[in-house]
């Protein structure tokens, strides 16, 4: 554990970093987005993404491609949290709202952010129910500070004993017969 918090996980060295970063980079569904993943914190509460206008990432209109953006935020805080639980926890991307704001002409991040706050409630949210959805909202932003997009992602997050018991159960019970 990491002895600035107790909920976080030790810190990774930085060779660890560095080749953590770079798979992410390799990983095709970060790649082919255009997206780049430009920091990692050392105990995963924290990563930047940065995606630029180019050959692969522009529509039609000459504009950064919503799939794009999409596309380069989207395993990110599932990540990050199923690194920081550890594996007495299950952690599922579950949805995501889009709202694009602008068109995007010029190179943009995201932060992605697990602050000890939101931990602590994951922890207790799920040490009172076995499992329980969160959202967090993600921002694409320019140089300026401009909002271009911005992403709710919903992440579910169980207790693993709690989640094979309900997978169990469900499988379990009745199934419909076709006919």
């Amino acid at each position: 554990m990491n002895p600035t918090h107790p909920l976080l996980p030790r810190p990774i060295g930085p060779l660890k970093v560095f080749l953590y970063r770079q798979a992410l980079n390799f990983w095709p569904c970060i790649r082919r987005s255009g997206g780049r993943v430009v920091e990692l914190a050392p105990d995963f509460t924290r990563i930047v993404v940065r995606l630029k206008l180019s050959w692969r990432t522009r529509n039609v209109v000459g504009t950064i491609f919503g799939g794009s953006m999409m596309a380069s935020t989207d395993p990110m805080l599932m990540l990050m949290l199923h690194r920081i639980l550890g594996k007495p926890f299950v952690v599922w991307d579950k949805s995501t709202v889009t709202r694009f704001k602008r068109p995007a002409t010029r190179t943009l991040h995201a932060e992605f952010v697990v602050t000890t706050q939101a931990l602590e409630e994951v922890h207790r949210v799920v040490a009172e129910r076995g499992e329980a959805d969160f959202t967090w909202t993600i921002q694409y932003k320019d140089a300026d500070g401009l909002v271009h997009a911005e992403f709710d992602k919903t992440l579910y997050v169980a207790q693993k004993d709690f989640y094979k018991a309900k997978v169990a159960a469900r499988s379990a019970g009745p199934r419909l017969e076709a006919g």
